[in-house]
């Protein structure tokens, strides 16, 4: 059984068949799914989506492509999505993290300013609520692992999604606490500095995520959209990769995301 711990099911691509999605899902045995929004109103439909799907979990915040677009009215509305105010009952305990956040200084669509204010609210927010946090960090690493000294409350309680940075990198995050998840970027032919640093992170602190709908494993690769059910593909080749059968891989890994999340005990 495994848990993906990152895709985005409110993402055009996945919205419109959900329920085909997690069908094939569960065929290749992805039991529990984790999915991600990038805006408060997007939070929303992921709320829809647990009232609908007894095996997602959410993960709600700002992603720092749109911070430049969010106000003091979307800070405020995930801080009350998070905080319990709001009409979803029973579900919001299926809320298990704050994210993604964080900073990206390869497209810079937000200005890094303004990148950082909101990545520091929602950490602030994290801190406040003790709850996870889930890091977009591209080509900005080193100032997030800046910016997380500053929240020694959340140290531990933090993954770096898609991961694909090299071992020193790597190295600063597990000796703060952190988690590492990898995608179907590992499985690439050109990705040596991820399969690495997939290999060198001890089996306590690894994830596995498709971060569906984009960036689809080998040997399926040119398919569109990616989804949970694929992630198959990235578990066996990280268990090649470890020299570890792909049933104890999948036993690791699925206990490392029901720690960090604090998701249930799966029903018999």
């Amino acid at each position: 059984m495994l848990i993906d711990t990152h895709c985005h099911l409110t993402f055009p691509e996945l919205a419109g068949q959900v329920e085909q999605v997690l069908h094939r899902a569960a065929q290749a045995g992805v039991t529990r799914i984790i999915t991600v929004t990038t805006t408060a109103g997007e939070a929303v439909e992921g709320f829809n989506l647990l009232t609908r799907f007894e095996c997602l979990y959410l993960v709600a915040g700002i992603h720092p492509h749109e911070a430049g677009r969010c106000g003091p009215d979307d800070l405020r509305a995930l801080s009350d999505l998070h905080q319990g105010k709001s009409a979803y009952g029973s579900t919001c305990d299926r809320l298990v993290a704050v994210g993604e956040t964080g900073l990206d200084f390869h497209y810079n669509f937000a200005p890094r300013d303004r990148q950082e204010e909101v990545f520091r609210f929602q950490l602030e927010l994290a801190r406040g609520l003790r709850r996870t946090v889930v890091i977009h960090a591209r080509q900005s690493e080193t100032r997030v692992c800046e910016i997380l000294s500053e929240y020694p409350e959340l140290l531990g309680r933090f993954v770096f999604h898609c991961f694909s940075a090299d071992i020193p990198t790597a190295r600063r995050i597990l000796d703060m606490g952190g988690y590492l998840s990898f995608t179907g970027i590992v499985t690439f032919r050109n990705a040596a500095t991820t399969r690495a640093a997939a290999r060198y992170v001890p089996q306590e602190r690894l994830l596995l995520e498709t971060d569906a709908p984009y960036l689809s494993p080998e040997p399926v690769r040119g398919q569109r959209p990616n989804e949970p059910a694929l992630l198959l593909h990235t578990a066996r080749f990280v268990a090649n990769l470890r020299g570890v059968p792909p049933e104890e891989l999948a036993a690791i890994t699925t206990a490392n995301a029901v720690r960090l999340f604090g998701l249930k005990e799966e029903r018999a």
